[in-house]
């Protein structure tokens, strides 16, 4: 049955995030709510199993030797963070789970800096067990392994850099884990790191990340639409101290992200995120900003991570090559190629309380309008507010 043997088998920006939220808002408390964004019908009896495997995630603690694994990687966290990580246990009373025929109900609710560390792990808890309880037969291991190889050796010739980004949505641990296997053992360059603590560990590899959309939703509630950009990067760059310096763009559209990312931020921070809307007409708008601001676009990064293949890939390899730098964040291509229907869910922030006062609903306003998240009137207030394109 589907369970996590590891509490770092998480996504590095969880992590990363954690530690910010500690030492800046450690009174802050947050809601999330699973989306099923596929429609996907849950077979009978799927919320107790998932409670189950919920409930032995109480059992994680961080090991002595990942203890030392993750502090020795990130010199840039204070050692009190990996003493707190040490103490920190899984609280299953802070998760809410429901079903109704086969429609599944996720709520989590509590102070922000523990809930923060619960979406990946259930994600990817949600989509094996959806297949284990489905008997649904993917290929072997030696066609997992196959896959990847035959994709690493077409994204080789195209001389790029790329690192698994697959936790969430992936088949199971069992391909996950043959899939960071495999690309460790590629021969090239190609493969740089994952998003996955646990398999950077296990894989003697490096852990790639830095925060989500969720580190921005947080300041829109705390200041506001307009400062949500500005001060969820400056407060990230209070913490890391240059550090981490991959800016996520899209949580309030790019259009309103360039007009928040000033040049000071703009020359501090090595590049930026792209994770919605049309890849290439970011990478023009992300060339023209750093051409407004005096800098060399080439001196920085673009790190593309919208449900890429290897076409995506190809299409913006060539258009960015000799414009600006680049690398790739690839996910369920690599880590649900399996020869089944992909999980399309997703489990986002809804509400934030900063500190002492009413909880705040908080959204999302991608640069694709159909993943928006959050309450539809919310999100007309805040296009309005922002003096966005009201088609956004």
């Amino acid at each position: 049955m589907a369970r996590l043997d590891s509490i770092l088998d998480n996504d590095f920006y969880k992590f990363t995030m954690q530690y910010a939220v500690v030492k800046l808002f450690p009174k802050a408390r947050a809601k999330y709510q699973f989306i099923n964004r596929g429609k996907h019908s849950f077979p009978p009896g799927f919320a107790e199993r998932l409670k189950v495997a919920i409930n032995h995630m109480a059992t994680l603690k961080l090991s002595k030797s990942e203890k030392t694994f993750f502090s020795d990687t990130c010199s840039y966290i204070d050692p009190t963070y990996f003493d707190f990580l040490q103490g920190y246990r899984y609280d299953p009373e802070e998760v809410s789970i429901s079903q109704n025929e086969g429609e599944l109900s996720v709520k989590i609710e509590g102070l922000w800096y523990r809930t923060i560390l619960w979406e990946v792990p259930i994600m990817s808890l949600i989509c094996e067990l959806y297949y284990e309880m489905q008997d649904e037969k993917r290929v072997d291991d030696v066609e997992v392994m196959n896959i990847v190889t035959k994709k690493m050796n077409k994204y080789d010739k195209l001389k790029i850099t790329i690192a698994d980004f697959g936790t969430r949505r992936r088949h199971s641990y069992a391909v996950h884990d043959l899939v960071i296997k495999t690309l460790k053992e590629h021969t090239s360059n190609t493969f740089i790191g994952t998003s996955n603590v646990h398999l950077a560990m296990k894989y003697e590899t490096k852990p790639i990340g830095t925060h989500a959309h969720e580190w921005f939703m947080f300041h829109a509630a705390k200041y506001g639409y307009k400062m949500a950009n500005l001060l969820g990067l400056e407060n990230w760059s209070d913490v890391y101290r240059g550090d981490l310096g991959i800016a996520l763009s899209d949580t309030y559209t790019t259009e309103a992200f360039f007009r928040q990312f000033d040049k000071k931020l703009t020359k501090l921070f090595d590049g930026v995120r792209h994770d919605s809307g049309d890849a290439i007409e970011f990478a023009d708008k992300t060339i023209r900003h750093y051409l407004s601001k005096g800098i060399d676009p080439l001196s920085k990064t673009i790190i593309f991570s919208d449900g890429l293949d290897y076409e995506k890939v190809e299409k913006i390899s060539d258009y960015c090559n000799g414009k600006i730098g680049f690398s790739f964040g690839i996910g369920t291509d690599f880590t649900n190629d399996v020869g089944l229907e992909r999980m399309n869910i997703v489990l986002k922030m809804t509400e934030t309380l900063p500190e002492d006062g009413e909880w705040t609903p908080v959204i999302k306003l991608s640069d694709e309008p159909l993943k928006h998240t959050g309450d539809r009137s919310e999100i007309e207030m805040a296009i309005r507010y922002l003096q966005l394109d009201e088609h956004a």
